[in-house]
């Protein structure tokens, strides 16, 4: 009886464990992708300022190269970190710690290898990509020293984390920006304002500063792998030796769980990819747009709302990056309740934190479009929708990875495949009815077919408890309405009082915007004890700090 107690103790501080190291995962993790996409949205700023009228282009060109290279890269790495993240995690949970330093090894000569040959296919075969567009090839060839060296830093990035040690990717993602951003901005005033240059040059060095990002994050890496290194040694020296496991074997493991990852985790990829090669000639056939308002529209959503709502899915890939290894864990104990329970509290999170964010951005959508890109009303407009669109988008970015951490690869395949062709279908019909609008509302469609499927999968195989996650799901829902509400009337009151036509009004503007929507928000959920229930106890605190009763 005493001994049943106890197991039942030990299990329990096993999941209050599991759940604090989500939490403290997910707080690194969202604070190093917050931080990096901010600042991989604040460059922009200054960047479109100094190309002029040829911002848009500059948009444009920059989009098409970097769709690309982000759908290259995920080959490149093929899906091996978020593999040697799951599979680290595994090997881990059941205490043998050698066998996922072997792994690691083995996963870095993989990933080196397809490094190479991903970069030489993008220096050499730059022109088979550029979709009748010439400025794309320097702009590819230039990413590819990127993915030369990206590999070898991301598997390393995937090997801390299934050691739950989220900070050193936290750190290197913010590094990697802070180096991108530096010299992107320099190289670009440089050429354009210093040299009076051309803006495809421009472009060129900005998509370089990819690579120099990628050395600061190494650098960072490699700190955080000494520091750890004495730590790893005795894990290594302390656990179960198994000498069976071969490093062919090891190998193959790596492969066989990186090719699912390589196209579960370039789906919004791909559908960015569609975008790029249907829109231009879809556009052509429901009316007369010259190749200029054609790459402008294309601009508007597939750059200037992307910068922008990609910040807020950011938040979802955080929890994303921090829910494999913990759900991979439980599956090789085998603990069916604990999976359950980590897969709800990963979907509460996603809503508590994603609900209000695509809302309030799309409450503040006007002042935000101004400050980065000045006053256009259709942009305005595509990023209005393109918030909304962004809660599938992120969805789907956090319950894909749950269900690669619970090893349903090929069902999760399927369902991206189903959701591809459903894309594709209804790619034109979309664009000859809502024109700019059109490949977002294809997008939305397709993701909420691929997340109902998910979710109904999960449901069938861990029950999960709606019932419970009801209230909860409903208090958020109505809390971010609220924080809408608030916020879209304080923007209307100071735009009587300031235009929000200019910059800098519309950035004076955005502050009291910004604080009054984030304080509605933040009181409703520690009034309610909401943040308690989904954040852990340690939220009191700052109740008591703000005098909430």
């Amino acid at each position: 009886m005493e001994e049943n107690k106890v197991n039942d103790l030990s299990s329990t501080a096993v999941k209050k464990d599991a759940h604090e190291k989500m939490l403290s995962g997910s707080a690194w993790m969202t604070a190093g992708s917050i931080t990096s996409r901010l600042l991989g949205a604040l460059y922009v700023i200054p960047w479109v300022t100094w190309f002029g009228a040829y911002s848009n282009e500059a948009n444009a060109l920059f989009a098409q190269g970097y769709n690309i290279y982000s759908y290259v890269l995920v080959i490149a790495t093929a899906g091996i970190p978020s593999a040697i993240s799951k599979l680290v995690a595994h090997y881990n949970g059941i205490n043998q710690y050698g066998v996922s330093r072997k792994l690691y090894h083995s996963g870095m000569y993989v990933s080196m290898a397809m490094g190479i040959i991903c970069a030489i296919v993008m220096m050499f075969g730059a022109r088979l990509m550029d979709n009748g567009d010439p400025n794309v090839i320097p702009v590819i060839q230039s990413l590819a020293w990127a993915v030369l060296i990206i590999p070898a830093m991301s598997i390393t990035r995937g090997f801390l984390q299934g050691y739950n040690w989220m900070a050193p990717s936290a750190m290197s993602q913010f590094v990697e920006q802070v180096f991108r951003v530096i010299y992107m901005l320099a190289a670009t005033y440089f050429i354009m304002k210093i040299k009076h240059g051309s803006w495809v040059s421009a472009v060129t060095q900005s998509t370089f500063a990819a690579f120099i990002g990628a050395v600061g994050a190494i650098l960072v890496l490699a700190i955080a792998w000494m520091r750890h290194l004495n730590e790893m040694n005795e894990l290594v020296e302390n656990s179960i030796p198994n000498s069976e496991v071969s490093t062919m074997r090891l190998v193959m493991n790596i492969v066989y769980q990186a090719i699912p990852f390589i196209i579960i985790e370039g789906g919004i990829n791909l559908y960015q990819l569609i975008d790029q090669f249907t829109f231009p000639k879809m556009m052509s056939m429901v009316g007369n747009f010259s190749h200029y308002q054609v790459t402008v529209l294309y601009a508007l959503f597939s750059f200037n709302a992307n910068k922008l709502y990609m910040i807020v899915i950011s938040l979802a890939s955080a929890m994303a990056a921090t829910v494999i290894p913990l759900l991979a864990t439980a599956r090789a104990q085998n603990d069916q309740e604990d999976m359950r329970k980590q897969i709800q509290n990963v979907l509460l999170l996603f809503y508590f934190v994603m609900i209000p964010a695509a809302l309030g951005l799309s409450a503040v959508s006007q002042q935000i479009y101004t400050v980065f890109y000045r006053y256009d009303a259709a942009g305005v407009v595509v990023l209005q929708f393109a918030a909304y669109i962004s809660i599938m988008l992120g969805l789907y970015t956090v319950a894909a990875a749950m269900m690669q951490g619970i090893s349903e690869n090929k069902k999760m395949m399927m369902f991206l495949a189903i959701g591809i062709v459903i894309k594709f279908i209804l790619q034109f019909p979309c664009i000859w009815i809502f024109e700019g609008l059109g490949p977002l509302v294809s997008t939305g469609i397709s993701m909420f077919v691929i997340n109902y499927l998910i979710l109904h999968s999960f449901n069938m195989e861990f029950h999960l408890r709606f019932d419970k996650m009801a209230l909860p799901t409903n208090q958020i829902l109505a809390y971010s309405l609220v924080m809408f509400a608030g916020t879209k009337i304080v923007m209307l009151i100071i735009g009587h009082f300031i235009s929000p036509y200019g910059r800098y009004t519309a950035f004076f503007s955005l502050i009291p915007g910004v604080i009054v929507g984030a304080g509605i928000y933040l009181y409703l959920c520690l009034k309610s004890r909401l943040a308690d229930q989904l954040l852990g106890p340690r939220v009191a605190r700052l109740r008591t700090i703000l005098h909430i009763k």
